[in-house]
């Protein structure tokens, strides 16, 4: 069973934030990242158990070609997105999100 994905505005901005970085270091290399967060987000979606949990209900997915960490909960069958966080971040800075 497919569960719905939603992402937090916080989450969105992540992601934004990061295709526009990516984007200005190489042309095309924006779109290139958002394509991986989405198939992440896919394979998410159809596997939520899949990752391991690093805090209380909350598990992280490691977007395999970018340094960065999908952090998401599952609630009443809907897969919400905390996070989309590089991987040299503070790793409790997603915490606050929560």
């Amino acid at each position: 069973m497919t569960l719905e994905v939603r992402l937090r505005p916080e989450a969105e901005q992540d992601l934004s934030d990061a295709a526009t970085w990516y984007e200005q270091q190489l042309p095309g290399l924006g779109h290139q990242f958002l394509d991986e967060v989405i198939a992440m987000l896919s394979l998410i979606a159809d596997t939520p158990l899949l990752y391991p949990q690093i805090h209380r209900n909350t598990r992280r997915a490691l977007i395999q070609r970018f340094p960065f960490g999908v952090y998401y909960r599952t609630e009443n069958s809907i897969v919400v997105v905390l996070a989309v966080m590089h991987g040299s971040r503070d790793p409790h800075r997603w915490k606050i999100r929560t």
